[in-house]
């Protein structure tokens, strides 16, 4: 008997991927301004695929800027791995020459991205009228001590927020 629903074998991150890239690579082909810029972005695409592959676990967060007269640039969220990256560049440029690319020099860039700003969280527990009556309850029965000054903050806090 044969199932109501039929099995597929999807890998859906890879599939995301493939749909990402080959709209992009149709808008810059189809754009006239843009697709001079085609082979450029393909060609920092390999190297960074080559770069993860010489350094799997420090390139995580780097990022090729670009090549440009046999200096390659690259990026990195922090100094800490700045300094790491730059204790692996000769391994680095042997792997990228070993490949084929012709890189004489590289460059590191520190680049600090701006923090993104969380929105503020969205209110999930409902607190029925009896558990904010046993806070308040609490909060009044508590004794006036500089311990539970914090305490006693968080339930009125609490108690505010959810005011009927």
């Amino acid at each position: 008997m044969q199932s109501p629903h039929p099995t597929y074998r999807l890998n859906v991150k890879r599939g995301k991927k493939m749909a990402q890239t080959n709209e992009i690579a149709s808008f810059l082909r189809h754009n006239d301004k843009l697709s001079p810029l085609l082979p450029t972005v393909k060609r920092n695409i390999s190297l960074q695929k080559e770069c993860k592959k010489a350094l799997p676990a420090i390139f995580d967060g780097c990022e090729v800027l670009n090549l440009n007269e046999d200096q390659l640039v690259m990026s990195t969220p922090n100094a800490s791995i700045a300094a790491k990256l730059k204790q692996q560049l000769p391994k680095l440029q042997a792997h990228l020459q070993q490949t084929g690319w012709q890189i004489n020099a590289i460059k590191i860039k520190v680049q600090v991205k701006r923090a993104i700003v969380k929105p503020d969280p969205i209110k999930q527990a409902v607190l029925t009228g009896s558990a904010l009556n046993a806070f308040e309850e609490l909060k009044n029965n508590l004794e006036t001590t500089p311990q539970n000054a914090e305490l006693k903050a968080a339930l009125a806090r609490l108690l505010n927020r959810n005011q009927r």
